[in-house]
């Protein structure tokens, strides 16, 4: 099998999983249970945290668990419209978001929140002079994602953090696609998103970093948990792999990021050749995320035919179902393109060997595809 979907979701390393199966069965108590196991299971709850915290050079109190990125998403973009609706309603976006992020803001659209969206340039970049120009002072907040899931452009997060620190809006960041990825400064951040199942850990936990200059309405209301921001027993064992998770994915991250990059450029460097396909990543995106289109195909089709030699990529986010790629449409301003993306993600994992043995059944069907449309 050759696996080329890693920014949809990643396997489990094995370590994350011992440590999940450990602490479920060592540790049974709830973490805020008074009796002898409750304070033992508190202890490793805040050790977990602790990691965490001082791996992404946070506050502990900083972070709030949840069940992936949507809901921490949903958290910081609700919570903040909710509780500071009263100093304004106007929110700035990109058109580049997931689907968590913009359709939460549609939401808030229909209860009287207006939203703007700030333009972006010719590779997909927050144009900041825009920004500059459309912040008010009733703007209360502004979602930026980091990277782009669908072409892996990276935002200028550090830069228009440096700006927005000046203003009266909050900055909230969708960092799914970065974080244990690369490194990023999160000092003018206020609220920042991730899911563990991104960096090899289990699926069904993430976290929200909330700074603690700002204060959230509540999703889930209840009793005593990790934090007053979102209610539920601690979901320890979860907690406890997603920590060993994200310390996993920094292990060596520079060693990573080089493999990564050369696999990138190899794969590039190869489907250049071809007149019919198109590169939609850039010059600033990541090098674990790589968008084409092959016009000649559909990308149903390519995914199918690929799937039928035992390789898997995407035809776009697993969370989008827009036929027209609106991230490589923004970025190409084609809709051809659009129309006809792929999106190869590849990670530290993936081999050369895996690199060549997509390059030669591709190669077969572009062939095949050209054929038909002689």
């Amino acid at each position: 099998m050759v696996y080329l979907d890693y920014s949809a979701t990643t396997p489990v390393n094995e370590e994350v999983l011992a440590s999940f199966n450990k602490t479920t069965k060592d540790f049974i108590a709830n973490s805020n249970s008074l009796h002898n196991l409750g304070v033992k299971a508190k202890k490793l709850e805040e050790k977990a945290t602790y990691q965490i915290a001082n791996i992404l050079k946070v506050e502990k109190d900083e972070i709030i668990y949840t069940s992936g990125a949507s809901e921490a998403n949903n958290m910081a973009i609700k919570g903040i419209a909710y509780r500071y609706q009263n100093k304004g309603k106007h929110i700035i976006t990109t058109k580049l978001e997931h689907s968590s992020v913009s359709n939460t803001l549609k939401f808030l659209s229909k209860q009287g929140f207006e939203i703007e969206y700030v333009e972006t340039d010719k590779y997909g970049l927050v144009q900041i002079e825009n920004l500059k120009k459309i912040i008010r002072d009733d703007t209360i907040l502004v979602c930026i994602n980091a990277v782009n899931s669908e072409t892996g452009v990276r935002q200028k997060i550090e830069e228009i953090g440096e700006f927005l620190k000046n203003t009266k809006a909050f900055f909230h960041v969708d960092a799914t696609q970065i974080i244990g990825k690369e490194y990023l400064n999160m000092t003018n951040i206020d609220t920042l998103s991730c899911s563990a199942h991104k960096f090899y850990g289990i699926k069904g936990i993430g976290f929200l970093i909330k700074k603690r200059n700002v204060d959230l309405i509540p999703l889930i209301h209840g009793g005593k948990s990790t934090t007053s921001y979102r209610s539920g027993t601690p979901a320890l064992p979860l907690i406890v792999s997603l920590a060993k998770a994200l310390r996993l994915a920094y292990t060596d991250l520079d060693l990573k990021i080089k493999k990564v990059s050369k696999l990138n450029k190899y794969l590039q460097d190869k489907l250049k050749k071809y007149p019919n396909v198109r590169i939609n990543s850039n010059k600033y995106s990541i090098p674990y995320i790589l968008n084409i289109s092959l016009l000649t195909c559909k990308p149903e089709t390519l995914q199918h035919a690929l799937e039928e030699n035992d390789i898997y990529i995407s035809t776009g986010s697993a969370c989008s179902s827009n036929s027209v790629n609106e991230a490589v449409f923004e970025v190409t301003n084609f809709k051809k393109n659009a129309e006809h993306s792929v999106r190869i993600s590849i990670s530290h994992l993936t081999t050369f060997e895996d690199i060549d043995y997509f390059l030669n059944k591709f190669d077969e069907i572009y062939l095949r595809m050209e054929k038909i449309h002689e």
